[in-house]
């Protein structure tokens, strides 16, 4: 028995357009493509520009509290929006009856969803893991999936989702006892594939002061998992034997000025650019500049810039952790190096200049698998498969 087309779903997200991550993103890509269903999203206002309650098609977005100047704000603003979000869940339900819940990431619109989910148990519940931590960093007793409430979470769901087979093994390993499906985030293939002028390109290329060097990107949060650093001193030791080699990070966070530190000492002013945060619609362009990608990953739920870079038609580099390991094959459809090893990127960043015909057989056969296994449209349909069986428990 398929739901009805009047099926409403209650999600539960601290974050939401137009303030996205990989898990925002991996909602809005998947809500828009399930018309079936009635979406109500519940999430926190950062900007006085944002609507308070806003209709989009199947999707209504309810943004509660104050707006505040920073992207996420303090702590007190966090804790406001759970009971915010479950109140205004209660009132909600009184009016329209929802159906199901969806937890998208277990932090604290996870815990709004908990306290919801206390007074309606009968209503089932989804839990969508997108955590790309370490297991040790997810283990410690804090707020969120890592600590009580992301157990009690894991443990009252009636049904699981996760991005990677990493994921599952630690959905498991915290007393998951209910049906778990490992549906991976999609990429946007047409956005990827876009083509560009030989204007544009050498527009960007000018603005990063790109001239006839190799160009090595990666598009990463600046935060000690994602190794920028380790790429960073791959970097040095490539450019002391082929020194036409420049290195792109794209992306904001806490590590700057660290990072900045170590492109000092390691002489890399000029071969090395921070070039800060980069919107969604306008990464295919770096893409289109670049020659490889690189994220030598500490730890990873899945890595959706991976996926991107791959359905760009750019060779991969990563490292065999987390999730990354579901898609990213050494030889097959990327490159592989150890965790923790500069010697190591740097060997797979020379391999891939130096054997063209092997590189462009990885790229085409990691295209496929994008296309084969990543697509939104692909996502979506596995979602409406979950969301049928959860209804109808």
């Amino acid at each position: 028995m398929m739901p009805e087309k009047s099926t409403s779903i209650a999600v539960f997200s601290f974050a939401y357009e137009p303030f996205e991550g990989g898990a925002e993103i991996a909602i809005r890509e998947i809500v828009h493509r399930l018309p079936m269903f009635r979406f109500t999203v519940l999430t926190a206002r950062f900007s006085p520009m944002s609507i308070a309650d806003e209709a989009k098609e199947n999707v209504r977005i309810v943004r509660l509290g104050s707006p505040t100047k920073r992207r996420y704000g303090l702590l007190f603003k966090k804790i406001g929006y759970v009971f915010r979000a479950w109140r205004a869940a209660e009132a909600l339900h009184a009016q329209e009856r929802f159906e199901a819940i969806w937890v998208v990431m277990a932090s604290y619109g996870g815990i709004a969803a908990l306290l919801f989910k206390m007074n309606h148990p009968r209503i089932p519940m989804l839990v969508t893991l997108q955590e790309g931590d370490s297991e040790k960093h997810l283990t410690r007793g804090k707020l969120g999936l890592v600590g009580l409430f992301g157990r009690l979470l894991i443990r009252n769901a009636e049904y699981i989702q996760v991005i990677s087979g990493y994921l599952r093994d630690f959905a498991l390993m915290q007393g998951a006892q209910v049906p778990i499906e490992i549906v991976p985030n999609g990429v946007d293939e047409e956005l990827f594939a876009t083509e560009y002028t030989d204007a544009q390109k050498k527009a960007l290329r000018e603005y990063l002061d790109i001239k006839d060097e190799y160009v090595v990107l990666t598009t990463s949060r600046l935060v000690r998992k994602n190794g920028v650093d380790i790429l960073i001193n791959a970097v040095a030791e490539f450019a002391e034997k082929n020194p036409l080699i420049k290195c792109i990070i794209a992306g904001g966070g806490p590590e700057r000025k660290r990072l900045e530190k170590l492109i000092r000492k390691r002489g890399l002013e000029g071969k090395v650019v921070l070039a800060g945060q980069v919107a969604q619609h306008d990464l295919p362009l770096y893409f289109a500049v670049a020659d490889i990608f690189v994220r030598a990953s500490r730890s990873e739920g899945l890595g959706s810039s991976f996926l991107e870079a791959m359905a760009a038609g750019v060779p991969v580099i990563g490292t065999p952790v987390g999730g990354i390991v579901d898609f990213l094959k050494d030889g097959e459809t990327g490159f592989v190096a150890r965790p923790e090893d500069p010697h190591g990127v740097a060997l797979k960043m020379a391999e891939i200049l130096e054997n063209r015909k092997q590189t462009d057989h990885v790229v085409r056969q990691a295209q496929a698998l994008i296309h084969r296994n990543y697509s939104w449209e692909t996502v979506a349909r596995m979602m409406r498969n979950i969301f049928d069986k959860l209804i109808n428990l």
